[in-house]
């Protein structure tokens, strides 16, 4: 039952990510969160995040950003990679996953979700039938509704760590 919420992979951090690897293997676009899956929540791109854009880019991935927060916060940070994105996804709900995929021209095979949350991130991800990564927040600083959503999630995971 559980299973629905758990990602593909489980990594400490997007930065670890062999996107290469994942381009041999047929993969042509990304979706991203953003907070705390690339910056800490509210941060604009670093030089970290702006560096991870040009290698992907360069690479020769089509990337998306679909995040549940506001414009201003989105475009702010889309603008600053130079990618497209859509704002209050309403994820886990499916409909913005096959918009994006649909903007980029791609399907669900040849398609990653990278995010750091299980229940909205990886759940409609996984609804969707994309591959997700789920990678560690990156800062613990986070809205109180997202905090209460951790401890369920430890629970996911542990059940996770002990199906591999």
């Amino acid at each position: 039952m559980l299973e629905r919420f758990f990602p593909g992979e489980y990594l400490d951090s997007t930065y670890d990510i062999d996107f290469e690897r994942l381009y041999g293997e047929g993969y042509r676009g990304l979706l991203f969160d953003i907070d705390n899956t690339l910056v800490p929540h509210g941060a604009p791109a670093d030089e970290r995040a702006i560096k991870l854009f040009d290698r992907l880019r360069a690479i020769g991935y089509q990337c998306m950003f679909l995040s549940n927060n506001k414009e201003p916060r989105v475009k702010l940070f889309a603008e600053q990679v130079g990618y497209p994105y859509i704002y209050k996804a309403g994820k886990p709900k499916i409909l913005n996953y096959k918009k994006a995929m649909e903007h980029m021209g791609l399907t669900q095979e040849n398609t990653i979700f990278v995010g750091d949350q299980i229940f909205t991130d990886i759940y409609g991800a996984n609804r969707a039938g994309i591959r997700t990564i789920l990678v560690k927040p990156i800062h613990p600083k986070e809205e109180i509704q997202i905090v209460l959503k951790r401890y369920l999630e430890k629970i996911v995971l542990h059940c996770y760590r002990k199906s591999k």
